[in-house]
């Protein structure tokens, strides 16, 4: 039974949060979420909450007439829409994760908010368990160069906790997380794995096109057909979901070690590149 001093009517335009919110336990506190909480949360869709477009074009209206106690978003906001929510006398929290364990502090905080911080210090647990038991199969392999990016136009290069997943994976994560690069500089460095998790992309990043667009058949990756699409949600999300995204990583890096896992898609065939062809 909810108690009395937590919210029991929760807005999540962030799908980490019902995503953190389902891991302990407490889903049915959700009253409005948004479609995207819904591709990695099924259960709430099934037409008990409000469902909204996403984060940023929310209705705020919409949102306040759900009749939330808590919205639970990503920061930085929109500042109109969070006035207005405030204004409404409904309570808002931010989250920022930008590592591990700021994704931790955030399951922590959220399952204190709605009194479960036993369970949410089990799922915390769970996840350090799991990624560290990936760390330690990978410990003393060679480490193989990966780009992975969050975005293909401009590149965009992953957040910094998939860059320490790409670590505990036995991979060399290159480039700054989270910055831009340009597919030359990205040849230059001549990734041995090429990752694209694209965010809002599902599995649907097109691995042919973007490796002729860039000219990157020659790279070690291309070469050896070591390109992966992974689900957007399974590395985008900071939540328990990251597991999932652990296990793709870890397959794409290590396929001696690691068997295959669900949501990661393998390139097909790279076509050869103009130079070559113009020499046919």
């Amino acid at each position: 039974m909810p108690s009395t001093h937590t919210p029991r009517r929760i807005a999540c335009l962030q799908p980490s949060a019902t995503v953190i919110l389902d891991a302990i336990g407490e889903l049915e506190r959700v009253v409005a979420c948004t479609r995207y909480c819904a591709d990695v949360v099924s259960a709430v869709a099934n037409g008990s909450r409000v469902i909204l477009a996403d984060s940023w074009t929310a209705d705020t209206a919409q949102i306040v007439a759900a009749k939330p106690d808590l919205v639970i978003a990503a920061v930085p906001y929109q500042e109109k829409a969070v006035s207005e929510i405030l204004r409404a006398g409904v309570r808002f929290l931010g989250l920022a994760p930008k590592t591990l364990a700021d994704i931790y502090t955030d399951i922590a905080t959220i399952a204190g908010v709605v009194g479960a911080m036993d369970r949410g210090e089990a799922v915390i647990a769970a996840m350090q368990h799991d990624i560290g038991e990936v760390r330690a199969r990978t410990a003393g392999v060679v480490r193989s160069r990966v780009w992975c990016e969050e975005w293909g136009k401009p590149l965009i290069a992953s957040q910094r906790w998939v860059a320490e997943l790409v670590e505990a994976a036995g991979g060399h994560f290159l480039v700054t997380p989270g910055t831009q690069a340009s597919a030359e500089d990205v040849h230059r460095l001549d990734p041995e794995v090429i990752i694209a998790a694209w965010c809002g992309a599902g599995d649907r990043v097109p691995l042919e096109k973007i490796i002729v667009e860039r000219g990157w058949q020659g790279t070690s990756a291309a070469q050896s057909r070591r390109v992966f699409c992974i689900r957007d949600e399974f590395l985008n999300t900071p939540a328990p979901t990251l597991l999932q995204g652990l296990g793709a990583l870890a397959f794409a890096i290590h396929p001696e070690l690691f068997s295959s896992a669900k949501g990661i898609r393998q390139i097909t065939a790279v076509p050869a590149s103009t130079a070559e062809n113009s020499t046919r």
